[in-house]
């Protein structure tokens, strides 16, 4: 019997399950089995997880870093965060922006190529202009280096997602 083709149950393009839907372990899979646009996809995909990773780490510690700057604190205990009042729907509007590409680092690893593609070319060119919006008013050197390097990485994620190798897809 083939191990390729059949293992007690069915075959993934991922991996091999038993009847019970258990992933099986496989010693000494060749790689050169594996199709290559399953590897390629794997490269992407792993890429722009990583992406959205570090702009999540930026995204949050130029935030947090704003908290440092003199007034900051004085204007949130007023109520206040730059032009706007601290409401349920500004803390509400605030969770989702940062709430949306922490998923994108999960979804980046688990939707379908094509989905996946298209997604992450979408939310990437709508954070760009969010991204500078966050430079509105008073500006310090740490948010524009911030919003450098985010805006980097959103380009390097379109670009990625826009150049996704189409192997065996047309």
């Amino acid at each position: 019997m083939n191990l390729d083709k059949h293992v007690a149950g069915r075959q993934t393009s991922y991996g091999l399950y038993d009847k019970g839907g258990r992933r099986m372990r496989v010693k000494n899979m060749n790689p050169q089995k594996i199709p290559q646009n399953v590897l390629e996809d794997i490269r992407v995909k792993t890429k722009l997880a990583a992406l959205w990773a570090s702009f999540m780490f930026l995204y949050i510690y130029v935030d947090y870093f704003h908290l440092l700057m003199p007034n900051s604190l004085k204007d949130i205990l007023a109520g206040k965060v730059f032009v706007f009042d601290i409401t349920q729907v500004f803390l509400l509007v605030g969770l989702a922006s940062v709430t949306i590409p922490a998923l994108m680092i999960s979804l980046s690893v688990v939707l379908s190529a094509e989905v996946n593609r298209w997604t992450n070319i979408i939310v990437a060119t709508v954070y760009i202009p969010f991204t500078l919006f966050n430079l509105a008013g008073e500006a310090w050197m740490h948010m524009v280096f911030g919003a450098v390097v985010e805006v980097v990485l959103l380009l390097l994620i379109i670009g990625y997602a826009w150049k996704w190798p189409r192997i065996g897809r047309i």
